[in-house]
C-alpha cells in the first residue's frame, strides 16, 4: 500500500472551509439559545404545570430521545414541504435541532430543578418572597447553575450532531467536506481536515460556554468553575 497524502489539493477551498465552519456555528448557536427556552418550559411544565402538560411533556422527551436524529431531520424537512409550507434546508435543520436538543435540555433541567430542597422554599415563603420571585431566585437560577456542565457537554454534541443535516443539504461543514472530496478525489485527506476543524469548533464552543457561564454565575465565577 503507497497511499501518498496530498493536503495541498485542499488549500483553495479554505474559503469553503471557512464558511462551512461558520454555517455550523450559527445553526449551533441558534439551536442552543432556542433549545435552551423549549427545554427549560417543558422541563417548568413536567414539574409544575398540569397533568395534561405533564403528559405532554414526557411524551414529547420519550418519543424524541428514542428516535434517531436523522429521522427526525426527515420528518421536519419533508414533512413540512408535504404540508405545502417550504422552507430552507438551513430553516429546517434549525427546526429539527431545536427539537431534539430541548427534549434533552428539558430532562437536564428537571434534574436540576428536582435538586432544589423544600426547605429552600420554606425559607423564601418565610422571607415573604412572591412566587415569581421564588421560583426565579430559589429554584430556576441555582437548579440552572448545577445543572449547566451537564448543559455544555449537550450544547457541544448538539454543535456535532449538526453534521447530520448534511442529508437535507444544508451547508455546514459536513456537506461542504462531502462536495469537496468529489471534487479533489481526496476523501481521505479532506475528512481529516475535518476532523480537526470540529475539533477545533469543539474547543471554540466549550470555551465560549465557559466565559458566558463565568459571566451569569457569580459563585462559579468566584470559585472558577464555570463548567
Amino acid at each position: 500500500m503507497s497511499y501518498q497524502f496530498d493536503f495541498a489539493v485542499l488549500l483553495p477551498f479554505w474559503r469553503e472551509f471557512a464558511m462551512g465552519m461558520w454555517l455550523t456555528l450559527q445553526l449551533s448557536a441558534i439551536s442552543t439559545v432556542l433549545g435552551f427556552v423549549v427545554g427549560t418550559l417543558c422541563a417548568i411544565g413536567r414539574a409544575d404545570g398540569p397533568r395534561w402538560v405533564k403528559w405532554l411533556v414526557a411524551a414529547y422527551v420519550e418519543i424524541i430521545r428514542n428516535t434517531p436524529l436523522l429521522v427526525q431531520v426527515f420528518i421536519v424537512y419533508f414533512g413540512i414541504a408535504t404540508l405545502g409550507i417550504h422552507v430552507s434546508a438551513n430553516m429546517a435543520a434549525v427546526v429539527a435541532l431545536v427539537v431534539n436538543v430541548g427534549a434533552y435540555t428539558s430532562e437536564i433541567v428537571r434534574a436540576g430543578l428536582e435538586s432544589v430542597h423544600k426547605a429552600q422554599l420554606e425559607a423564601a415563603d418565610c422571607l415573604g418572597l412572591s412566587r415569581t420571585q421564588t421560583y426565579w431566585h430559589v429554584v430556576l437560577r441555582p437548579a440552572i447553575e448545577r445543572v449547566y456542565p451537564a448543559l455544555t457537554s449537550q450544547y457541544v454534541l448538539l454543535m456535532l450532531a449538526s453534521s447530520i443535516t448534511s442529508q437535507i443539504s444544508a451547508e455546514e461543514l459536513t456537506a461542504v467536506a462531502n462536495r469537496i472530496q468529489s471534487d479533489t478525489f481526496r476523501s481521505f485527506e479532506t475528512y481529516i481536515v475535518v476532523g480537526v476543524l470540529y475539533l477545533i469548533l469543539s474547543f471554540v464552543v466549550r470555551i465560549a460556554l465557559w466565559l458566558f457561564g463565568l459571566a451569569v454565575f457569580v459563585r462559579r465565577r468566584k470559585l472558577g468553575t464555570a463548567l
